[in-house]
């Protein structure tokens, strides 16, 4: 039970459910209300599957930078050698072939390639092309954690060239950069001692912050847009991404006017339930309009 326990920690859960969230919004908006069940099941598995698998595979190849990091270092079970690297890249691997087939199978080809993708993207050109050597390496690497809404849309519609599951992928998209840099005025050390050139590492504190307030100025205005332009995005999105916005915007004003980073904390999590609270309302919304 012990290994299982520490293979499962490997795929990062707690950062898949969010994934998740945002991937039934996706689903929901596609069928208009309740989406049909083996493809919901389809979704959520095979989703889960492939996002655990492209978080084994991280653990893999940043087991050096883990073993450098305070947050990670006791934490992280490749870093420790409580798993084995090449058990965790193998383990990453077969996730996200059986979470592909699942999608193949019970929804559709393209939601499967799209997952796979999100994975290829995640691995290839954020943890290992990006991360070390860009400090607009969350700018750029968003875009993996962007797809889960597109893969829901797709296994409900075969297709994902649409306005509305491509607003939720911007959505995404704009909100990573204010999310993970909140974040990472936390980790500064941590960031610095191993050598990731993070923003705040790079540009400082206070530039961090500042872009922090301006993406969430931007994603009011996206809020606005995408309300106004995607059919399917009513009024219980658009009252909610207003209110949710305005209160990011609050919240990154005040992280910005302090002198510390003391907020940046409140700062990060109210980010989480941001995401969240959106794509719940477009699941409602689906449901009742």
């Amino acid at each position: 039970m012990q290994i299982i326990s520490l293979y499962f920690a490997v795929t990062k859960p707690k950062i898949i459910i969010l994934l998740l969230i945002t991937a039934v919004g996706g689903l929901f908006l596609a069928s208009q209300g309740f989406p049909n069940l083996i493809i919901t099941l389809s979704v959520l598995i095979g989703g889960a599957l492939t996002a655990g698998g492209a978080n084994s595979i991280n653990n893999f190849w940043d087991r050096d930078i883990d073993q450098k990091m305070d947050r990670t270092k006791s934490k992280r079970h490749v870093a420790t050698g409580k798993v084995n690297p090449i058990g965790a890249l193998i383990f990453g691997i077969a996730l996200n072939i059986i979470g592909f087939v699942i999608l193949w199978r019970y929804a559709n080809l393209i939601s499967g390639i799209l997952a796979i993708s999100a994975t290829l993207f995640y691995v290839f050109i954020y943890t290992i092309g990006l991360k070390r050597y860009t400090s607009q390496n969350i700018v750029i690497g968003g875009a993996a954690g962007a797809i889960p809404p597109v893969i829901g849309w797709s296994a409900v519609t075969g297709d994902f060239i649409h306005l509305a599951p491509l607003a939720l992928f911007a959505l995404i998209f704009l909100w990573t950069p204010p999310h993970f840099w909140a974040l990472s005025l936390l980790l500064k050390d941590d960031y610095e001692k191993a050598g990731v050139p993070m923003l705040p590492v790079v540009s400082g504190v206070h530039h961090t912050k500042i872009q922090i307030f301006i993406y969430t100025l931007v994603l009011l205005v996206f809020g606005i847009i995408s309300w106004i332009f995607v059919e399917q995005l009513g009024p219980i999105y658009g009252i909610t991404t207003l209110f949710l916005n305005l209160g990011f915007i609050v919240f990154a004003w005040k992280l910005l006017k302090n002198k510390n980073i003391s907020l940046a904390l409140p700062t990060y999590l109210f980010s989480l339930a941001y995401l969240a609270g959106i794509f719940l309302a477009i699941s409602l919304e689906s449901l009742i309009i």
